[in-house]
């Protein structure tokens, strides 16, 4: 088959820049499928990104419904394999329990993504139900970062992550209940923005009420393409618990803007939790680079009670969770989850957390208060919070500790364990503010290493005018121009 583009070409262009050639008559949608479809074919054998590939979706772009005129002009696109639905399309969430499993109907959020042109051409890895820090199973699969496939990922966004990263194309989706688009972004290099609340809808299952940390979002390789997908699938979907705000000029827009001199706090000691001294150093390597371009950069910590804050979250990941659970093994009219189908930490998410009192949820509810105080007074003093995307280096494949393949008795002590390598990312959910991850540091491992931005409710635009700010400086090379080793055009 000849493709349209060559590989080089291919991974030069961002989502953006692709949508433009659709509109110049240089290139059609189908070509772009096509292309798509066979970066996935020469890099998934390897990475195992991609769970399914919708031959329809490639062969007629339009089939689906995707509105080839909307911004995006027909640009492919995977859909992560959990959380916005397809109708008659698998959804499986990397669970054996749930294979087969077809949806009734199209999410709201799935229509906006096919309205603004992108299209949905497959299913990205997600390990079991989103759970854990990698999609690590090896009776399911074993998704592999594209820099060394001696690591994994991270996770949830991990077939995304591999896919983008390896340059099969350009956007693809991400979900983020305390991390899933920051950390696998951060450990493949990419951009990956989880907005605030009241952005992006997750009608009609849920809504940001009812989901409390969850939200969802994209990983792309440029800002404005980040900045395109904000802006043309936000927005509420009638019946939400909470108004879903607009902002005052498009993304898009606002980003051909510098911000003005910002204050930025570099912090990375959260409580019990420390980065490992070369984050640290790299932490202060992209400080340096943001004083370079007229910010105030210190270092601060904000005032909140880092133990009680973490405690709470697990008891609303374990509540919420074990609910999930319930509502997927109902239907199947079972009263457990089955040993044989489930991975152990899930289960014993389940039992633990199934009968959560609303004593207990009330109790977490006011620490969810007062850490978004606490974070909401420390922003109103800095404008962005400046933190390594992890505090330990991305886990080789095979590092069950982190997994829900784990024979840890204990789910608190899993958790707790999560919580000393993630540690600065699920309180952004908890709080409900927008958080960025930049590919701008490496690890010693020579994987790339995220550098995260957070601030302010409803401030997203700010980190994305930061970010395009960043990117202006370093002439649009992320990771130093550098390209993981399996990647479609070769290594950089």
């Amino acid at each position: 088959m000849t493709l349209a583009m060559s590989w080089d070409e291919w991974a030069s262009h961002d989502a953006t820049a692709l949508a433009d050639r659709v509109r110049a008559g240089a290139l059609t949608p189908a070509e772009l499928a096509a292309q798509a479809a066979a970066a996935i074919a020469a890099t998934n054998p390897t990475l195992s990104g991609v769970v399914e590939l919708f031959e329809d979706a490639v062969a007629d772009p339009r089939a689906n419904g995707t509105n080839t005129e909307g911004p995006f002009a027909g640009v492919p696109y995977l859909m992560k394999d959990l959380g916005p639905t397809l109708k008659g399309r698998l959804q499986e969430m990397g669970s054996r329990l749930m294979r087969g499993n077809r949806a009734a109907a199209d999410s709201y959020l799935a229509g906006r993504i096919r309205q603004a042109g992108l299209n949905i051409i497959g299913r990205s890895t997600t390990p079991e139900f989103g759970c854990c820090s990698s999609a690590e199973n090896p009776e399911v699969y074993v998704t592999r970062n594209p820099w060394n496939t001696g690591y994994t990922t991270n996770g949830s966004s991990a077939g995304t992550a591999a896919m983008v990263s390896a340059g099969a194309l350009p956007i693809s989706h991400a979900t983020d209940g305390g991390g899933s688009i920051r950390i696998p972004a951060g450990a493949c290099g990419l951009v990956g923005l989880k907005p605030s609340r009241g952005v992006f809808s997750i009608a009609p299952h849920a809504s940001d009420l009812t989901g409390l940390v969850s939200i969802q979002g994209c990983h792309t390789r440029s800002v404005r393409d980040t900045a395109a997908f904000v802006d043309a699938c936000r927005g509420g979907a009638p019946g939400e618990f909470m108004p879903y705000w607009s902002a005052p000029e498009p993304y898009t827009r606002l980003i051909e803007r510098d911000p003005p001199r910002l204050r930025i706090a570099l912090s990375h000691e959260w409580g019990d939790h420390r980065a490992v001294p070369h984050f640290v150093a790299e932490l202060e390597r992209a400080g340096r680079l943001l004083e370079s371009l007229g910010h105030h950069v210190d270092w601060a910590v904000p005032q909140v009670d880092f133990r009680a804050a973490f405690a709470a979250q697990t008891t609303c990941y374990i509540s919420n969770f074990a609910q999930t659970v319930n509502n997927l093994i109902t239907p199947l009219g079972l009263s457990r989850p089955p040993a044989d189908k489930v991975e152990p930490i899930n289960i014993r998410i389940w039992e633990e957390g199934l009968n959560t009192s609303f004593t207990e949820r009330a109790r977490m509810q006011a620490v969810f208060n007062t850490t978004s105080r606490g974070f909401g007074a420390f922003l109103e003093e800095w404008d962005i919070i400046l933190t390594p995307i992890t505090a330990l280096p991305t886990p080789v494949i095979g590092t069950t500790e982190y997994l829900t393949t784990s024979s840890n008795p204990s789910v608190q002590d899993w958790f707790a364990n999560l919580w000393r390598n993630f540690a600065y990312t699920p309180l952004s959910n908890l709080c409900g503010i927008p958080a960025i991850s930049l590919p701008l540091g490496w690890q010693e491992s020579g994987l790339p290493l995220g550098i995260q931005a957070q601030a302010a409710q409803a401030r997203d635009g700010l980190l994305l005018q930061l970010a395009a700010q960043v990117e202006r400086a370093i002439g649009g090379r992320w990771n130093d121009g550098r390209r993981p080793k399996v990647h479609v055009a070769g290594r950089g």
